[in-house]
């Protein structure tokens, strides 16, 4: 159990698994700077406790997240002009790297809306399950701003240019099952399963070789900056790195034993 007492957010550890929860429910789980600060350290924490071995990011609520609180944002007439670029440095870009760099699987279920930086942080997710009723937005467009939160990133690598261009530019919805259809997220699925399935993966997940599945997340993270000889090379040192596990030993002997193998995440 995690001994840290959050405002806007829920932190527990069940099952070996890391469950992180936005808990804005009234303000559609909108984004405050504390808020943002407490997904850091629940994040940081669930990456530095060896008892963690899978996280499960979802949103209490009917939404996922409406993106930034935009009451934060309220620029009076001869205010300065914020400066949203220190926001991202300071407070959403270290999340997405969070959560991009973690050597354990990093899930999360889309229970509702996700907009705006919420819907940038999700797919910054390793697996991304949503509810049927889910919507993912990118409404930048709307304020005159950019996709931020690893979006312009994540979007052309998941969807493509034409359809990244088009989420952009146009600022509308996307439903979980078209995002399911264009390779956007994993699995879309119904409402009242969503979170039962979510679970059940982590759990899953928290069972398997953990060192192995946090190289296997970065041999395919790093695969796209690389040609096809630094990624043979680089999938070479990383095996060379899971051999030396004990749950490669143990996967061995569980084969040649014909029974069950009891990975134990080192």
């Amino acid at each position: 159990m995690t001994t840290v007492t959050y405002q806007f957010i829920d932190y527990d550890i069940k099952d070996s698994v890391g469950i992180l929860m936005l808990n804005r429910p009234e303000k559609l789980n909108s984004f405050t700077a504390v808020m943002l600060e407490e997904i850091a350290a629940a994040l940081g924490e669930a990456a530095g406790d060896a008892k963690v071995r899978a996280v499960l990011l979802s949103g209490n609520g009917r939404a996922f997240g409406a993106g930034q609180d935009l009451s934060e944002r309220d620029v009076k007439p001869g205010d300065p002009p914020p400066d949203l670029g220190e926001s991202l440095d300071k407070r959403y870009n270290p999340i997405v790297r969070q959560i991009r760099g973690m050597d354990k699987p990093v899930i999360c279920a889309v229970n509702g809306v996700a907009a705006g930086a919420a819907a940038n942080v999700a797919l910054a997710c390793d697996l991304v399950l949503a509810a049927r009723s889910a919507r993912f937005i990118q409404p930048f467009v709307r304020l005159g701003l950019v996709p931020d939160a690893g979006g312009t990133w994540s979007l052309p690598r998941l969807v493509g240019r034409a359809r990244s261009l088009g989420l952009a530019m146009l600022g509308g919805d996307l439903s979980a099952e078209q995002a399911e259809q264009w390779g956007m997220i994993w699995k879309c699925i119904d409402d009242d399963a969503l979170m039962d399935e979510a679970h059940t993966l982590a759990r899953t997940l928290a069972t398997q070789p953990t060192v192995g599945l946090g190289l296997i997340k970065k041999a395919i993270n790093e695969s796209h900056g690389n040609t096809l000889d630094q990624q043979l090379d680089l999938e070479r040192d990383l095996q060379r790195r899971a051999c030396q596990t004990e749950d490669y030993s143990e996967g061995v002997n569980a084969f040649l034993e014909k029974r069950k193998p009891a990975f134990k995440g080192r």
